[in-house]
């Protein structure tokens, strides 16, 4: 599986904020420029990556002084899977189509079903785990038990 940069910075913005709405300060908009530092995360891309997140309805925003971002929802609310859909589209594409689009046929056929049933994998992983699971450093057992076996990190 491959994840942009647009996605890891996406995934990571939302992290911190997560971290800062249950945290000191909570309530209050965090600034794009805080974020950016916090996740070394450049300025200007995280601008348009939080635009984004705000047009999906993860985050909200205000403008002004006292104005940042903040989580349009609880981080407990918010799947992995839910901000990359939002910033990359659907999880799971060969050659740019959806797994079930492809047209495999003879001894290649059933690609297509391990094609789907890696959708699935990544599917259940990804909407398993929420902002806040990655904010408070509390993974669910499953993700701490995959990530346990010494071949996944090879």
């Amino acid at each position: 599986m491959r994840l942009s940069a647009r996605v890891d910075y996406a995934l990571r913005a939302v992290a911190e904020l997560a971290a800062t709405a249950s945290g000191p300060g909570r309530g209050r908009p965090v600034t794009a420029d805080q974020i950016a530092r916090a996740q070394e995360i450049p300025p200007k891309f995280l601008e348009s990556i939080l635009l984004q997140l705000r047009r999906g309805g993860i985050v909200q925003a205000q403008r002004g002084p006292e104005g940042g971002y903040w989580l349009a929802r609880p981080g407990e609310e918010i799947s992995l899977a839910e901000v990359i859909r939002i910033i990359d589209g659907p999880l799971a594409h060969v050659r740019g189509q959806r797994p079930e689009q492809l047209g495999y046929h003879g001894a290649a056929r059933a690609l297509q079903e391990v094609w789907i049933a890696l959708r699935a994998s990544e599917r259940e992983i990804l909407e398993l785990v929420t902002v806040a699971d990655v904010a408070n450093g509390s993974l669910p057992a499953r993700i701490t038990e995959l990530a346990a076996d010494p071949r996944a990190w090879t």
